[in-house]
């Protein structure tokens, strides 16, 4: 379980840092090749512009695998541990459900998208609207995990839902909240 979550944060991790490479290089090139050669690469604005997205899909995976988005706590904290159990998996089963209509929707888009391409590079926009999918597949993956550890390994939901109310309390802890340190915590 540990190795699948640290291939799985690696996969998802290289994605991004390699979607945001690609994009600095494409938008850098082509604004070079346009102030200087006075030329640019007719394909550059789609391919960084398909890139963001799956770059933005592909970190809302990753920030909700390392419990970096935020939220507010303020009841929770005021609640006994069985009741906050109780709304964790409430909270959890929603978002599932939210979770289930972004692939119903995503589904969908790609089917009609099937054959259609992009103007400029020519690709199926299948492969834009796939972002939506993987998604939401990626995090009910997480969710799913995290359920089971909160019902079946008995792991307190404090330690699962690491709600921050603002960014400086993530960006203040040091590699705690790193999906290798919060599923090693986890899985004994």
């Amino acid at each position: 379980m540990k190795k699948m979550s640290r291939t799985f944060t690696r996969i998802v991790n290289v994605s991004m840092a390699g979607a945001l490479l690609l994009m600095a290089i494409l938008v850098f090139g082509n604004v070079v090749l346009r102030y200087l050669f006075n030329t640019g690469i007719t394909w550059s604005e789609e391919a960084a512009r398909f890139l963001f997205v799956w770059l933005t899909f592909l970190g809302a995976v990753g920030a909700l695998n390392e419990n970096q988005h935020l939220g507010v706590d303020l009841v929770l904290k005021k609640l006994s541990p069985a009741l906050r159990k109780l709304v964790f998996l409430i909270s959890n089963v929603i978002m599932l459900c939210i979770l289930g209509l972004v692939l119903d929707g995503s589904w969908t888009m790609v089917l009609l998208n099937w054959n259609t391409k992009s103007p400029a590079i020519g690709i199926s926009m299948s492969v834009v609207f796939g972002a939506g999918m993987v998604m939401a597949i990626g995090m009910a993956a997480i969710i799913g995990i995290k359920l089971f550890k909160a019902f079946f390994q008995h792991i307190p939901v404090s330690e699962l839902d690491q709600t921050r109310e603002s960014e400086e309390e993530i960006m203040s802890v040091p590699n705690s909240s790193s999906s290798a340190a919060f599923l090693e915590k986890g899985v004994r």
